[in-house]
């Protein structure tokens, strides 16, 4: 005889750390088995794009510091490279430099938070602390180079607001092999581990085709063996004067993501350390308008955040704000593959496979 069993309506959020911060997620269990999974989103909505219509150009840049608050140095980027494109500004050698520094720097520590968060999640303590303790370095740089510990509001149209104060880029330069020898020590203490294997080898598996028709980027498609990159496909900044490899991995399973986004830590020490050798001298900001007014017209630009692809679309009609200001924001569109992969498997790994996808609420919600 079967047995009988009766599903059951379960709230998962919306609270952290579980969920990554403000997010809910409404399953529907058999058992222990998920048989539906609805993401609910909203809570941490801020309103960024309708608000930039009455906040001129400069005044949006600490805006997109509180969208993707574990990259905010990228999400500054975009913004000032988007208007750059559009009123066709040419940005100091300089200041391009420390731009991609500190994005690269970024990238770093965003990997090192969601390396430490997400193996704390599936039982690892150790590795919380010593990401965050490889981080703060980081962000004692960024400190030292802007003020801020997270919210940066550091690139300005044209440039960035202030220049390395003296003996910062030897800083950065005596960082990199410090963190190629912590990154030796996170691959002895955590990459062999049995039970952590078990929790991710086949978990959350999807092929390239699938990752392709949900418009997924980042490690969530390079995780499939698609070795798409924003840097190498569209470069932007310098990033056509350094050689670097794009990381793939080809079983497309929580354990691919992983090893994409560590393998990513890597290729940015690299970049860091060929840039850090031919940073030039000269000025940080270029010949830009006291008050920025866009030329009418619509422009679009795209770089790599440590998530995926983000996307600026500016719509100008020629005053010192937008018309209309729209992101892509990666966290957004990477989630929406969520439902697919939590269908049928196990409470256990709803955490595992959320988790694999490395997003930001503050950036799901815009």
């Amino acid at each position: 005889m079967a047995i009988r069993t009766e599903q059951l309506l379960l709230n998962v959020g919306p609270q952290h750390p579980s969920t990554h911060g403000v997010f809910r997620i409404v399953v529907t269990i058999d058992g222990e088995t998920i048989v539906n999974a609805t993401p609910v989103m909203g809570y941490l909505h801020r309103g960024t794009e309708k608000l930039a219509e009455q906040l001129t150009y400069t005044q949006i840049i600490p805006y997109t510091d509180r969208m993707d608050y574990v990259s905010a140095m990228t999400n500054n980027y975009v913004l000032c490279h988007t208007v750059e494109k559009l009123m066709q500004l040419e940005v100091p050698e300089r200041a391009e430099f420390l731009r991609l520094i500190v994005m690269e720097l970024q990238r770093i520590a965003s990997h090192l938070v969601w390396w430490g968060t997400y193996l704390l999640d599936i039982g690892a303590m150790s590795p919380f602390l010593y990401a965050f303790r490889d981080r703060e370095r980081i962000i004692h740089l960024f400190n030292e180079l802007c003020g801020a510990r997270l919210t940066y509001f550091y690139m300005r149209i044209g440039g960035v607001k202030w220049d390395a104060p003296e003996g910062w880029l030897d800083r950065v330069r005596a960082f990199v092999p410090t963190m190629r020898a912590q990154m030796a020590q996170y691959d002895a203490l955590v990459s062999g581990n049995e039970i952590f294997l078990a929790r991710m080898k086949g978990i959350g598996t999807y092929d390239a085709q699938t990752a392709i028709a949900y418009g997924l980027s980042g490690a969530n498609l390079r995780c499939t063996g698609v070795p798409y990159d924003v840097r190498t496909h569209h470069p932007y900044s310098l990033y056509d004067r350094f050689s670097f490899r794009v990381p793939i991995a080809h079983s497309g399973d929580c354990y691919a993501r992983y090893c994409v986004r560590i393998a990513e830590i890597h290729e940015s020490l690299n970049i860091l350390e060929q840039a850090l050798d031919v940073v030039p001298d000269g000025p940080i900001m270029g010949k830009v308008p006291r008050v920025v007014r866009p030329p009418e017209g619509e422009v679009t630009a795209s770089i790599e955040s440590p998530r995926g692809e983000i996307g600026c679309t500016i719509v100008s009609k020629g005053k010192d704000r937008p018309y209309r200001l729209k992101f892509r924001r990666p966290s957004f569109v990477n989630l929406q593959i969520l439902p697919k992969l939590l269908i049928g498997e196990s409470m256990t790994n709803l955490v595992t496979i959320l988790g694999a996808i490395d997003i930001v609420v503050g950036e799901v919600d815009g």
